[in-house]
């Protein structure tokens, strides 16, 4: 797990209203959690970025998790929890030979899920620091490294403030999800920023102060969109 903030989730379900609730809840215990609505989603991301732990439905139009799952395993040896709502036996045992190394029958409490996912990571080895493949999301032609929170254009490192390197961490933790500003206030205050509690009138001014930094035209955000009755997402490529 990366020591500020967590372990990257990767969450995989059709279901609208879980997957937020989820990710909410896993960001608010300290995970970066990324959302997926399908495979073919998740697949892409996959494709562009590493996780520490997929979360991952079975039950999905589609391309199924069993699917995804042993295709997953076959490349790849991050560990994967899934999500049924049947919780026979024999389910059980095709999710494990599927490759899983955890599975939770729906419905389920939200501890739950956290305390089988802290458990799984805790039995994985720690990568070896040299080995570790960078996590970084594009911007144009600014990129951000997850994993040291930093911020670059080319070879040149773009200066981020406490309050604006901590909104990089909040919308990195879940492109393509709209944060509100109440949700902004709160991250924000939980690390508790310069000392002092971040005020709702105050976000506006920083995402402005942000954009300045990631967007070739601030004026006409192309990565870090307002979303019109819910709030700031930030869009990577």
């Amino acid at each position: 797990m990366t020591t500020d903030i967590g372990a990257h989730l990767l969450i995989v379900d059709d279901d609208e209203r879980i997957r937020g609730l989820l990710q909410k809840f896993l960001i608010r215990h300290g995970f970066m959690a990324t959302v997926a609505r399908d495979a073919a989603q998740a697949r892409r991301l996959l494709a562009g970025l590493a996780f520490d732990l997929i979360v991952l439905d079975v039950m999905m139009p589609g391309e199924d998790g069993l699917s995804l799952c042993r295709d997953i395993r076959a490349a790849h040896g991050t560990p994967i929890l899934l999500l049924t709502a049947r919780g026979e036996t024999s389910d059980r045992i095709s999710g494990l030979e599927a490759g899983a190394d955890d599975y939770l029958a729906k419905p389920f409490e939200p501890k739950e899920l956290l305390l089988r996912i802290n458990a799984v990571l805790r039995r994985m080895p720690k990568p070896e620091r040299e080995t570790e493949v960078p996590q970084i999301l594009h911007l144009g032609p600014i990129r951000y490294d997850l994993d040291r929170g930093e911020l670059w254009q080319g070879a040149q490192p773009v200066r981020l403030t406490a309050t604006e390197a901590a909104l990089m961490r909040i919308f990195t933790g879940g492109p393509n999800k709209a944060f509100s500003r109440a949700e902004l206030v709160t991250l924000l205050n939980r690390d508790k920023i310069g000392g002092e509690q971040v005020q709702e009138r105050a976000v506006d001014v920083q995402i402005t102060r942000l954009r300045r930094k990631i967007e070739p035209d601030p004026k006409q955000p192309r990565y870090l969109q307002t979303v019109r009755g819910a709030g700031y997402m930030l869009s990577p490529d």
